[in-house]
């Protein structure tokens, strides 16, 4: 069987390039870049990933370097692309040049990487290292401005890509993969994927068998799929659906959830309202207690604490319905980017940790370990789920449903403490002056630090707020600027846009927050009218964030709308084309109306991932 190897460097995007690979017909598989080349001896090709490491002594991944002597092609994406040309003698330098999110590159159309593609392509670049100098042998086949994007051997087939190819924000990517796979390699086969439902009908069945499951449903596409599944693998006497109203819940979504799941043909659905559970929570990490969650600013603690809660509340209804704890399966929706983000070591040994998703908290990982836990869903991505989704019946309501993370509207709320505020640099300043220098427009950097993932790996950083032109904001020119803000000032990753008013005269002021009935009911009733007044965007999520920061008032909304289909990437939708200028004018008058005396800014978050994440925690 033809077939070829990904060898992961611990990059963010492995799995992608596994789907794409297997989209294009070809059967793939995903081994450690430590891999032995005798292994791969059955496999026509090599494609290198992207990782988090620097091409340094200290840093840079082992590998066995005969893999380079095989005599097959190979591609080499981000990091691999640093990998391929320091092992064949170039010069990579992490001085020249950071690039994170869309950029235009143009491409030598002659070189068979590119063949039939137009010379300027829109490509998704996360890096912090580049190649200054390609090994000999190698020519230049990319260029996005004066710094390398590409590089190719045409005799030895070897090439590689500073940008991902395999994320959608390359718009061109399946195409360059596709030349590469048919075109370069020459594979010939089409490779059908199995049936996936049934194969995780048979995985539950195994692995179940007479035992009981206990299912977590929030009520988002996710977990209805993975209680679907098990629906139809199991005894439905024997499968127990939890829904947990943490009280972190969008406005009226447990009533309308709990009435969605009952048409599922869950027999045995079980509604906790456990708001103050939650909100008291604690977890001991490392022999310490951290919490409670309401006095938690830390998003990595607030995580570990809420998700840890989860399995608390599990156990407990496990006890109340006396089931044997050694014996009762716990099922929940994970998909492969919540393992990948939370730098899960069975995914991969090298990724970063991103952020911590609720469902893979060390309690998870110790109860998966006993192999109590059943994922339906970790081998696949948000399309992907919404696809099986309507393969298995299930309502476009929920088909469609947009993404509500576990933690809820507490990892909405951006809580701060104004006693660990660190001054922001003089150097950053003025570079910021110079990226706005003869623009109508203005900005300040803000103490207030949220989750990014840049060059593979987790940043936490500060967010620059621009303002001048209001909602008649030009879209292009200032996610431009943006995009230079993060690029070029190390110590932010995310920029909002100020769209209630048009000048800010005054220093931004950061205040003090921590979870309370005030501030997520507040977020709650926000959220609801942006939710519902973008419901019409081409977003594929929509909500809102509650920022500690005002001139006089305390609190500042940010709305976060993100266009994407797996996730993994993503950019905010354009205010103008993919989100209606009216639309936002009605949140900020009703906001404006109602919360005048708390609310200081209605801000758009302009930035895409990376150098951001979707959600801000």
């Amino acid at each position: 069987m033809e077939k070829l190897a990904i060898l992961d460097c611990g990059g963010q995007y492995t799995k992608v390039i596994d789907r794409r690979v297997r989209e294009l017909g070809v059967k793939s598989d995903i081994f450690p870049i430590s891999v032995k080349s005798d292994t791969l001896k059955e496999y026509q090709s090599v494609i290198l990933s992207g990782g988090p490491n620097n091409i340094g002594e200290n840093e840079r991944l082992g590998f066995d370097e005969k893999i380079f002597e095989m005599g097959i092609p190979i591609l080499g994406i981000c990091y691999g692309m640093q990998l391929m040309s320091d092992h064949f003698g170039g010069i990579v330098d992490s001085s020249l040049v950071k690039e994170y999110g869309q950029n235009i590159v143009t491409v030598d159309t002659t070189s068979p990487l590119f063949d039939t593609l137009d010379e300027k392509q829109y490509v998704l670049m996360s890096h912090g290292d580049t190649v200054k100098v390609p090994p000999a042998g190698f020519k230049v086949i990319a260029k996005s401005g004066d710094a390398i994007a590409a590089v190719g051997n045409d005799e030895k087939k070897l090439y590689g890509v500073q940008f991902h190819p395999e994320v959608d924000l390359t718009e061109n990517g399946m195409k360059i993969l596709e030349n590469f796979i048919r075109k370069i390699v020459g594979y010939k086969d089409t490779y059908a994927l199995d049936d996936r439902i049934q194969t995780s009908i048979k995985m539950i069945q195994e692995k179940v068998g007479d035992n009981k499951v206990i299912v977590l449903v929030s009520g988002g596409v996710d977990s209805a799929v993975t209680a679907a599944l098990l629906v139809k693998a199991l005894n439905p006497d024997n499968i127990y659906a939890i829904h947990v109203d943490s009280g972190f819940m969008r406005k009226n979504e447990s009533d309308i959830i709990c009435e969605n799941l009952k048409k599922l043909g869950l027999k045995n659905l079980i509604r906790e309202n456990v708001k103050e559970d939650f909100f008291n929570a604690t977890v001991e990490h490392d022999g310490k207690i951290i919490g409670p969650l309401k006095d938690t600013v830390d998003p990595e603690q607030k995580r570990a604490i809420i998700g840890d809660e989860f399995i608390q509340i599990t156990n407990n209804v496990i006890k109340r319905l006396g089931l044997d704890p050694e014996n009762t399966f716990i099922a929940q929706g994970t998909l492969r980017p919540d393992l990948i983000e939370s730098g899960n070591p069975d995914i991969s040994g090298f990724a970063h940790k991103i952020k911590t998703h609720h469902n893979d908290v060390e309690a998870v990982r110790k109860a998966r370990a006993k192999g109590l836990i059943v994922e339906t869903n970790s081998d696949w991505h948000k399309d992907e789920v919404r696809n099986v989704a309507r393969k298995i019946g299930l309502e476009e309501e929920i088909a469609a449903r947009q993404p509500f993370p576990g933690p809820g509207l507490a990892i909405r709320l951006i809580c701060h403490n104004k006693a660990d505020e660190v001054l922001i640099a003089d150097q950053d300043v003025n570079t910021l002056k110079d990226i706005l220098n003869g623009e109508k427009e203005d900005a300040q950097i803000i103490p207030i630090k949220s989750v990014g993932v840049q060059g593979d790996a987790r940043s936490y950083r500060n967010l620059a707020v621009m303002y001048g032109k209001g909602l008649n904001l030009d879209w292009d020119t200032s996610a431009s600027k943006a995009k230079e803000i993060t690029d070029k000032i190390s110590s932010i990753n995310r920029v909002a846009y100020v769209l209630n008013k048009e000048t800010v005269n005054e220093k931004i002021n950061c205040f003090d927050m921590k979870i309370n009935d005030e501030c997520v009911d507040l977020l709650r009733e926000v959220d609801s009218i942006v939710t519902l007044n973008l419901e019409k965007s081409k977003a594929n999520q929509t909500f809102a964030v509650l920022v500690p920061i005002g001139i006089t008032k305390k609190y500042s909304i940010a709305i976060r709308t993100f266009v994407t289909n797996d996730f993994m990437t993503g950019r905010p939708a354009k205010i103008g084309t993919e989100a209606d200028p009216e639309a936002i004018q009605k949140i900020i008058d009703e906001i404006e109306k109602r919360f005048s005396d708390k609310i200081e800014f209605v801000m758009y978050d302009i930035t895409s991932k990376p150098p951001a994440t979707c959600e801000w925690q």
